[in-house]
């Protein structure tokens, strides 16, 4: 849903809201939630049950309400907000994607338990930025997601003779080209937007590097996209289409781990959520399976994450459980045990890590050095803007444009955002 839709079903739907006062209906058990979300794959059905035995735990009913898709969760619970028959909580992405129902006044902040866990101390800058709007804490974050990570199958790179890690672009197209030699799918790609979008991203972070990311997704800067190098990484961008099989349109984001699992593709360039899908399998990081968060020591660690947001509700048993819900949601026992099935690490700072995997050790690890932390785009830009520019890269990717063309769109994108 793009910010001129959310704001048109808030236009819509307000009165109709207002007049019911955001009530959802009766609450017949003790700290009853209705928690809307998106996860629904084989990892994040194990890890949203750690928040839910966390939840009853604590002396609360957890009613799960999940829809699959991101999209459509999301336009989901805008559609109940404004109808008048909110959800307890609502599942979006740490971004600017629930500001428009802040402005509205549709969302209840959760000033008592930031203050009260010390969230202000504890949080990562990049976290605490997308969620204190105003001065208020408008939504609670469970995870810390890097979606830029490289998964690759141990099995996979020793049938092409591939020994270590790749530490360049140089280096990463010509593993790609040894497993292709191998008989195997080099890149395991599904080809939905989104998808192709994160690839982007991830590709002008770790290749392009910062200087020019934060050029393009922060300052907007309209002559970028028409220089020498920003048109090379565009090229280096497309050639790695070169290395997807025939099989990757509108595949499914785990459809494609799952090819890393078997064996049958070398690498997957996706969010640590795909983690979820090697635990399921019961495959082990440095096992069966390697993970590198980008090429060389160096390399820049794009930080997103999970959060959810409390409609407001003039029942006070429904605020009691929001309030209740952030507090168990942000534990230190509970991000732990979350992060182990979710693939991610966890919001807190103060926690013990030393029970996480492999690659979630060295994400805690590189978070701790600031300089290497990026903010992913849907934290810099707006929505439309957002939409826009994935618009952008998906007919680049699945069609014959050309660099020029590609890079004229950008330019034109950023102008009208």
């Amino acid at each position: 849903m793009t910010k001129k839709t959310t704001r048109m079903a808030l236009a819509l739907g307000l009165a109709f809201g207002a007049a019911m006062g955001f009530q959802g209906p009766a609450q017949a058990q003790a700290n009853r939630a209705e928690v809307l979300h998106w996860w629904t794959s084989g990892g994040e059905s194990a890890a949203v049950k750690e928040l839910a035995n966390a939840y009853t735990k604590a002396g609360g009913t957890w009613v799960d309400a999940a829809i699959a898709g991101g999209e459509q969760a999301r336009a989901a619970a805008v559609n109940r907000m404004v109808g008048g028959t909110p959800p307890t909580a609502a599942q979006f992405n740490t971004s600017k994607q629930f500001l428009d129902l802040i402005d509205q006044g549709m969302l209840a902040n959760v000033d008592v338990v930031a203050a009260q866990n010390h969230w202000d101390q504890i949080l990562p800058a990049p976290i605490l930025n997308s969620i204190r709007i105003k001065g208020h804490f408008y939504a609670v974050p469970v995870d810390i997601h890097m979606p830029a990570w490289f998964w690759y199958s141990k099995a996979a790179f020793a049938k092409a003779g591939i020994k270590d890690e790749p530490k360049s672009a140089d280096e990463f197209f010509a593993d790609l080209d040894k497993l292709k030699a191998a008989g195997l799918v080099p890149l395991a790609f599904g080809g939905q937007p989104w998808q192709e979008k994160i690839t982007f991203y991830a590709w002008l972070a770790h290749v392009g590097g910062p200087d020019m990311y934060m050029k393009l997704y922060r300052d907007k800067d309209v002559n970028l996209p028409g220089t020498p190098q920003f048109k090379a990484l565009l090229a280096s961008f497309k050639k790695l289409h070169n290395y997807v099989d025939a099989g990757s349109p509108n595949r499914n984001w785990n459809d494609a781990t799952a090819m890393v699992i078997s064996g049958k593709a070398g690498v997957q360039v996706m969010g640590d959520w795909a983690k979820g899908e090697f635990a399921t399998a019961h495959q082990t990081a440095g096992k069966e399976f390697g993970c590198f968060p980008g090429f060389g020591p160096k390399s820049p660690y794009l930080v997103a994450g999970d959060v959810f947001v409390f409609p407001k509700n003039a029942d006070p048993s429904q605020v009691k459980s929001q309030q209740l819900l952030a507090t168990v949601f942000t534990s230190p026992a509970t991000q732990v045990a979350f992060s182990n099935k979710k693939g991610s690490i966890p919001i807190r700072t103060d926690v013990d890590v030393k029970g996480l995997d492999l690659c979630a050790q060295q994400g805690v690890t590189i978070m701790k050095d600031v300089s290497r932390q990026l903010p992913t785009p849907e934290m810099l830009i707006s929505p439309d803007l957002e939409g826009s520019l994935q618009d952008v890269i998906t007919k680049f990717w699945n069609t014959n444009e050309s660099v020029d063309d590609a890079a004229k769109a950008i330019a034109a994108a950023l102008k009208n955002g």
